[in-house]
């Protein structure tokens, strides 16, 4: 769920930060209503409520703003146009806060993109392949990267 999302992406940040990985963090009110504070509330929602225990996220977090619809953000209109789908289902849609909906839509929270170093979006999860899915891929994608270097 939710905490072990975060604590998961701390994780990965942290082991692959030193390979030049880095986690960028975008929140979104659009799933389930489940981000309604402001900006200057969410790090502190996160310390206290959820996750909570005092967790802080050691990777970058933006102002909340939308991923889908009528007002997303360029980065995500981006993105999703760089990547197909992670699949046509939206579950129950009386629980996601925009329109219009398109398949190429982000379907949830946690849904994640890889962006190569040329700024090229790489691979997109779906919220719920777990984070262990999402590192070996991208554990894969960066040995891959850097044999090319080495070797050409």
């Amino acid at each position: 769920g939710y905490t072990y999302q975060y604590v998961e992406l701390n994780a990965l940040h942290e082991e692959l930060k030193p390979l030049g990985f880095t986690i960028l963090g975008f929140p979104c009110n659009q799933f389930g209503k489940q981000e309604p504070g402001q900006n200057n509330e969410i790090l502190s929602g996160l310390r206290h409520v959820r996750p909570g225990n005092g967790f802080v996220p050691n990777f970058l977090l933006f102002n909340k703003g939308d991923v889908n619809g009528k007002y997303e953000q360029d980065v995500f209109t981006f993105l999703k146009e760089g990547c197909p789908p992670v699949g046509e289902d939206f579950g129950t849609s009386d629980r996601l806060f925009w329109e219009p909906l398109k398949i190429g839509d982000i379907k949830w929270n946690f849904e994640k993109f890889l962006v190569g170093p040329d700024g090229k979006p790489v691979k997109r999860w779906h919220p719920s392949v777990n984070v262990s899915t999402v590192r070996t891929d991208i554990r894969n994608y960066l040995l891959k990267l850097y044999t090319q270097d080495i070797f050409n």
